[in-house]
C-alpha cells in the first residue's frame, strides 16, 4: 500500500499527534499523518552518538516510536504499546538524515500490529521494528 492509500484524519487530531513534546525535542519533523499510517524524518546531531561515534541506537529506536505511536493512535482512539521488536540492519553516518515509515498491518478490535521501516533519506535500510499496540478507548 502507498500513502495515498490510508485515509485522512481529522485536522485537531492531526495537530494534537504533531504537538508531542518529546519528538519536538528530539528535532522529530512530521511528513505524512494519516489513519494507520505515518512518516517522519530526523536529521541526527552530534549529541546523538554513543561512545563508538555511531548514531545512538535508541534515537534510531525513538525515531521508530514516535512513527508507531502517531500511526497507532491516528484513528483518534487512544493506543498503547504492548511490544515493540527492533533489528538493527546497518550503521549510518553521525550526520545522516533517517525517515521512519510506519504502516499499519492488522488493526483489530483492540490490537493493531504495525511495521516501521527506518531508512536514510536515499532509501538505504537502517531498522525495521514490528509492533503490537493495544486500544485502550474501547
Amino acid at each position: 500500500m502507498s500513502a495515498s492509500d490510508y485515509p485522512e484524519i481529522r485536522a485537531e487530531l492531526r495537530e494534537r499527534i504533531q504537538k508531542d513534546p518529546w519528538a519536538a525535542a528530539l528535532g522529530i519533523h512530521y511528513l505524512d499523518l494519516r489513519q494507520g499510517y505515518c512518516r517522519v524524518s530526523l536529521r541526527l546531531q552530534p549529541h546523538m552518538v554513543n561512545f563508538q561515534g555511531h548514531p545512538h541506537g535508541s534515537v534510531i529506536f525513538a525515531l521508530a516510536d514516535v512513527a508507531f505511536g502517531a500511526a497507532c493512535n491516528s484513528h483518534g482512539e487512544a493506543a498503547v504499546a504492548l511490544n515493540v521488536t527492533i533489528a538493527f540492519l546497518d550503521a549510518v553516518t553521525p550526520d545522516a538524515t533517517l525517515i521512519a515509515e510506519g504502516r499499519e498491518k492488522k488493526q483489530g478490535r483492540r490490537a493493531g500490529f504495525y511495521e516501521i521501516q527506518v531508512t536514510t533519506e536515499a532509501g538505504a535500510p537502517v531498522a525495521l521494528a514490528h509492533c503490537i499496540a493495544h486500544r485502550v478507548g474501547r
